[in-house]
């Protein structure tokens, strides 16, 4: 039997893998000795000595020259997590050991959020409940975009950011996106508008922040961009805080009271206690739950599973990423 051991950390274990998943991997495999954080992994050395596969999640170990010598019988590694970045290394891939990762299950939850949000700022919902709250009335007033013929933008067109197009697809309105690597062809083929970002904030009446966070992206969007937001729109961030200049949103919006920002992720998290984030009126300030969390994380976990069993009967593994594939994704 394949020798496998699970290197994440523990608390994360039974988010992750359920009883079942745990028993489906213990029935194809001879599972090692207790499972450990990653920032733990010379104390259980001996463990990794004869290990093929590792089942990981949130917390694995930087698989670098010196835990790859530790390390040398392995043979594939099943991440129940989203992006790998953080562990791969280049000796990593120089070795030829295959790795798959739940990052397109760990978008469902995301995309999910996104289009929720979407949907919600068309109709202006957290604008007429702070009225309606304030007036204690409900007021005759209550002009809204809705979904029919509306503008939704994009910023990066990733994974989760496909993931919201596809649940978009049933509604009426037209989808933009700025993202510099998507080409006009599969743009086309997608069914969505590229355009240029300052376009993207001119026309979009709710616009959706899906970039990774690199050296090229933080502090991308500013005042410059903010200040061009329709009557009304909706502002999303499910992807980093650091993208975007905080401040000059905060200052944006204090000027701008229709505008409504949706803010699940910020920089840094949680935000310190006095920050106006907190007392903004319309600032909509969730604790980073878009991702994948209580019973969603076991969607991971079980994708991993099924590529184990795959992987077992020498079929086509469905989420194999290798070096250039993860490049791309940054």
């Amino acid at each position: 039997m394949i020798q496998a051991c699970y290197t994440l950390s523990p608390d994360k274990l039974s988010d992750i893998y359920g009883p079942e998943a745990l028993a489906r991997v213990s029935r194809h495999s001879q599972v090692k000795g207790p499972v450990f954080p990653g920032s733990r992994w010379r104390e259980h050395a001996s463990l990794l000595r004869d290990t093929e596969a590792i089942f990981s999640g949130w917390g694995a170990p930087l698989m670098d020259e010196e835990f790859l010598d530790a390390a040398k019988k392995l043979k594939v590694v099943f991440y129940a997590a989203g992006s790998v970045r953080y562990f791969t290394t280049p000796a990593f891939w120089s070795r030829g050991i295959r790795l798959t990762s739940a990052y397109a299950m760990n978008a469902v939850p995301v995309s999910e959020y996104t289009v929720a949000a979407a949907l919600f700022g068309l109709k202006h919902v957290w604008h007429y409940a702070r009225l309606t709250r304030e007036q204690r009335t409900f007021i005759e007033e209550r002009p809204v975009v809705g979904a029919y013929r509306a503008k939704v933008g994009l910023i990066s067109y990733g994974t989760i950011a496909r993931m919201v197009r596809d649940k978009l697809r049933c509604f009426d309105l037209q989808v933009l996106v700025y993202d510099p690597f998507l080409s006009a062809e599969e743009a086309a083929r997608e069914g969505v508008r590229l355009v240029s970002l300052e376009t993207l904030f001119t026309e979009s009446d709710v616009v959706s922040l899906h970039a990774p966070s690199l050296p090229a992206t933080r502090g991308l969007l500013g005042a410059e961009h903010f200040g061009r937001m329709k009557p009304f729109a909706t502002f999303i961030n499910t992807a980093r805080g650091e993208i975007v200049r905080e401040k000059e949103l905060i200052d944006f919006l204090r000027i701008r009271p229709d505008v409504q920002a949706v803010l699940d992720v910020t920089s840094p998290e949680p935000p310190s206690a006095d920050n106006p984030l907190f007392d903004l009126p319309n600032v909509m300030l969730t604790p980073h739950i878009a991702g994948s969390l209580g019973p969603e994380c076991k969607r991971m976990g079980d994708a991993m599973v099924d590529e184990f069993e795959r992987y077992l009967e020498g079929r086509p593994l469905s989420w194999e990423l290798n070096e250039q594939m993860v490049a791309r994704m940054a």
